[in-house]
């Protein structure tokens, strides 16, 4: 790949993406769950249930690959016997999501992992990834591992490598602006502006 700067087409967003893994299991203290907060597995989960959590979780951020799936794609994701759903709750109503991925050999890809932006800076974050790192080295793996990007919250990159988590490789991704194709609205991600026109 050449140095230097690459144009984009109107309506493509760029990403720089950082992969991160963590090769032994940590030394997980016991941690209490904040008030009124609870975590649960949720098998088969209901397809309108997860896009519901899917966008309230990241729609600030730009997740939408979830959202491109027909029923019967997301279908065959969710129910898989190598994907494991979990569910953050709040007062009883679901704030945070958890997807591990046990599809390759031994390793666990933490998939999506979020909570809602109400509960950022409430330790909710903190109490979820501990349940996520104890539910993934549960299966013995080689490593854990996960990905973050610059579109998601500023804080997320040292987040991850507070808990153990080492970077170990960047990418770039490019994709349509999901706000341009209609899978979010256009008034989420303010920290990313729309380029509707291309000018030289």
């Amino acid at each position: 790949m050449n140095d230097g700067y690459t144009d984009l087409p109107a309506g493509k967003i760029a990403s720089v993406v950082t992969f991160l893994e963590m090769r032994d299991r940590p030394a997980l203290a016991p941690i209490v769950a904040p008030q009124n907060m609870q975590v649960r597995r949720v098998l088969q989960p209901e397809l309108g249930w997860y896009r519901q959590l899917y966008r309230r979780v990241g729609e600030e951020w730009l997740w939408f690959s979830r959202l491109m799936l027909s029923d019967e794609g997301l279908r065959a994701v969710l129910w898989s016997e190598r994907i494991e759903i979990f569910a953050l709750s709040a007062n009883g109503e679901d704030k945070g999501l958890l997807e591990l991925d046990r599809s390759a050999p031994d390793e666990v890809e933490i998939a999506y992992f979020g909570v809602s932006p109400d509960l950022i800076g409430k330790g909710a974050g903190r109490f979820f990834l501990h349940h996520a790192l104890e539910q993934a080295w549960s299966h013995n793996p080689a490593r854990v591992w996960l990905h973050t990007c610059n579109l998601d919250h500023p804080r997320a990159l040292h987040f991850y490598q507070a808990a153990g988590f080492k970077p170990y490789k960047f990418a770039i991704e490019v994709s349509n602006d999901p706000r341009l194709t209609g899978l979010l609205p256009v008034s989420v991600a303010p920290h990313l502006p729309i380029i509707r026109e291309s000018h030289s």
